[in-house]
């Protein structure tokens, strides 16, 4: 009717045109010539029927502020236009980046001291260009079958991807990486790492026009030149070195499956990292090969072939990080990780100065300290002195890690003994649960009330006394007793539990414990400065004597804890970092107060009887004041000593490990020391002259 109504009154203006005129029509000129005065009504009836009436004058009540469907579908037709015409100007005003990257201008990440001179310097970038037709096929395709499936016949990006990131982004998700080959190549040498909504869209017009412009083989060299792979390494013929070491061009499928896996997170699926990461790597490099088969580039008869995981070697030593140093920008580098926001493919295109808390005569003093203790060993003559290692670690009392020794020398053993938690903190655990019993109470009846406990309570310190709960005896699961073990079996009858704590004696510990509760126990140990996740195992009498596997780290800083008089500061590595001269931004670490300064002082002055009269009275060479106590592990599988003054506080613990199986081995006969003797006093020996050194 609408239509109709339109043409009948056209038909009128082409009819009331004036008589006589010549030249060109209204219609040859592009327009209708109109005669003077108001528009026709029908014309103006037509125009009126497309104008939208809202409020809807025809309606009543709530109808009446409800849109028609017809107005619904002119407003998302107006809608789809403007966003097309907004989509086109800024696709338009879009130009692919005449410069790529600043991948010339790399640097080295510097690592200083405390007092700001230099300790390290790392990088800068290892990266290798190779062209594609000496990149084996299958190493494309294995990239491809991880990233891109489809990248020959898509038109740069991904409208499936596309849908999937802009739904993040309206929903308040995060922000969704580039879907294509070519979207991450283009975010790779174009383009920053930030997540945002206006460089994903930059992205997105520069990869079409990309796209357009170059061919798919240019793309596909382009982004196995400059796509980073972990270990430092850019472009896939350094990684073929840096995780196999040989040239990209003798890689087989397997070992092209793993490196497209890295693809997707490198800190992830690099095996040596973790077991959870070498669990990551295993199956998604099973899932690469079987996506290879997917696609047709891989047989299933020589996907068959395949059955075992390449494993890639061992992550090469930087030059120039021999001695303590590796070791101390390993635990910076991570704590970046952990802290900073710098993304690891971010952090080794380098330029970033790191200033850490680490105090070279610190450090030097506590190397120096260890070489004297193991100066007794004689792996060659005595078998019990084979594989021994250390692991120690300094921590003020305001959270700075001030030292550490991760082991001989970083170039030779990696691994960092310094942050290892496999080994049992044993009886330096003590003080814990002493704190605990002093913070919390205890209950030794059932359904009574917790009770306050002081340094003055007494409990029975003789060997073999059968350990009891609110409910009774405690029974072990082969249907035994558990009762209290003392080193040596020695009895010590009726003891104050600070004297238990100076003298060592595990009874009383063992029986505090189960009467505080395992649980408060160990909730206590966390918010001294443990980790959660320190291999605490069972909750059984035991645990109070140290079954829990803390790093040295993490138990210096719960003993700072102490130091602190109850306020506990996360342990920290690094003071701040800059970049081109800015600034960036670092989170405080945690304060907490999980003692009060009298439960402390409590705890320190158990600490100061055992330096002075105790089992620790071989550390009081360290000076006047120090608060400390050497411990032993159930089954003798380390020793330790811990122990603090005013200003920090220091753990030593001593270990063999079995470098095969990495399984810990007892500590009998080290250094010659009677089997009937369990423990060392090697850890005593350490942490007595490096604390005198460092006053």
């Amino acid at each position: 009717m609408l239509t109709r109504r339109l043409k009948a009154a056209a038909r009128r203006i082409r009819q009331a045109r004036p008589a006589g005129r010549t030249g060109r029509t209204a219609r040859e000129r592009g327009a209708i010539r109109l005669p003077a005065g108001r528009l026709p009504r029908a014309v103006r009836r037509g125009l009126r029927r497309l104008r939208p009436r809202y409020p809807r004058p025809d309606r009543t009540g709530i109808r009446r502020w409800l849109p028609s469907p017809r107005q619904i579908l002119l407003t998302c037709v107006w809608f789809v236009l403007a966003l097309a015409g907004l989509i086109g100007y800024a696709y338009e005003r879009t130009a692919i980046p005449s410069d790529l990257n600043a991948f010339a201008t790399q640097q080295d990440n510097v690592y200083y001291w405390a007092d700001g001179t230099e300790m390290a310097r790392v990088g800068p970038v290892d990266r290798q260009a190779m062209p594609l037709d000496r990149i084996p096929s299958s190493v494309q395709w294995a990239v491809l079958a991880a990233e891109n499936a489809g990248f020959y016949h898509d038109h740069g990006v991904s409208p499936r991807g596309l849908l999937r990131a802009l739904s993040a982004m309206a929903t308040g998700g995060d922000v969704q990486g580039g879907s294509t080959i070519t979207q991450q190549y283009v975010k790779n040498v174009y383009l920053d790492q930030a997540q945002t909504l206006s460089r994903k869209m930059n992205e997105i017009f520069i990869s079409i026009k990309l796209d357009n412009k170059v061919s798919k083989q240019q793309i596909l060299d382009g982004y196995l030149n400059t796509s980073w792979f972990g270990r430092g390494a850019y472009g896939v013929q350094r990684a073929a070195k840096a995780y196999y070491g040989k040239d990209v061009s003798q890689l087989n499928p397997s070992e092209a499956a793993f490196l497209a896996s890295l693809l997707k997170g490198a800190g992830l699926y690099d095996p040596a990292i973790s077991p959870a990461n070498h669990r990551r790597a295993v199956a998604r490099w099973k899932w690469v090969l079987d996506r290879m088969v997917a696609i047709g580039r891989l047989s299933p008869a020589e996907r068959a072939r395949y059955t075992v995981f390449p494993e890639p070697e061992p992550p090469p030593r930087p030059p120039g990080l021999s001695g303590q140093t590796g070791y101390l920008v390993d635990t910076a580098r991570t704590y970046l990780s952990e802290h900073s926001g710098i993304s690891d493919a971010r952090f080794d295109l380098g330029g970033y100065q790191i200033y850490t808390t680490f105090r070279k005569p610190d450090v030097d003093g506590l190397a120096s300290a260890v070489e004297q203790g193991m100066a007794d060993l004689r792996p060659a003559t005595r078998r019990a002195d084979r594989d021994v290692r250390v692991g120690a670690a300094c921590v003020a009392t305001d959270g700075r890690i001030l030292a550490l020794y991760g082991g001989p020398d970083y170039v030779t053993q990696g691994f960092d003994d310094a942050n290892i938690s496999v080994v049992p903190a044993g009886t330096t655990y003590a003080p814990l649960v002493y704190a605990a019993a002093l913070r919390d109470g205890v209950v030794r009846a059932r359904d009574a009330p917790r009770a306050p406990v002081t340094p003055d309570s007494l409990y029975d310190g003789d060997d073999h006394v059968p350990i009891r709960t609110p409910e009774g005896p405690y029974w072990s699961r082969d249907g035994r007793i558990v009762r209290t073990a003392n080193e040596g079996k020695r009895s010590y009858g009726e003891i104050t539990l600070r004297q238990a704590i100076a003298q060592g004696v595990g009874g009383p510990v063992m029986q505090l414990g189960m009467d505080v509760g395992i649980d408060r126990v160990r909730q206590a140990s966390v918010d001294a400065g443990l980790l959660p996740h320190s291999g605490f195992g069972e909750q059984v009498p035991l645990f109070s004597l140290g079954t829990a596997t803390p790093s040295p780290i993490r138990m210096a800083a719960a003993y700072s804890t102490f130091a602190a008089g109850g306020t506990h500061t996360e342990p920290y590595s690094v003071l701040r970092v800059t970049h081109g001269g800015d600034r960036i931004p670092l989170p405080a670490p945690a304060v907490t107060h999980p003692f009060s300064s009298q439960v402390a002082a409590e705890v320190t002055d158990a600490l100061r009887d055992s330096v002075t009269s105790g089992a620790g009275r071989k550390a009081a060479a360290a000076g006047p004041g120090p608060a400390g106590v050497p411990g032993t592990a159930p089954g003798n599988t380390s020793a330790s000593f811990a122990g603090y003054d005013a200003r920090m506080a220091t753990v030593v613990t001593v270990f063999r490990i079995d470098p095969p199986t990495q399984r810990l081995l007892p500590l009998t006969g080290t250094q010659g020391r009677p089997a009937s003797r369990p423990g060392s006093d090697m850890p005593t020996a350490i942490w007595t002259r490096y604390m005198a050194g460092a006053r």
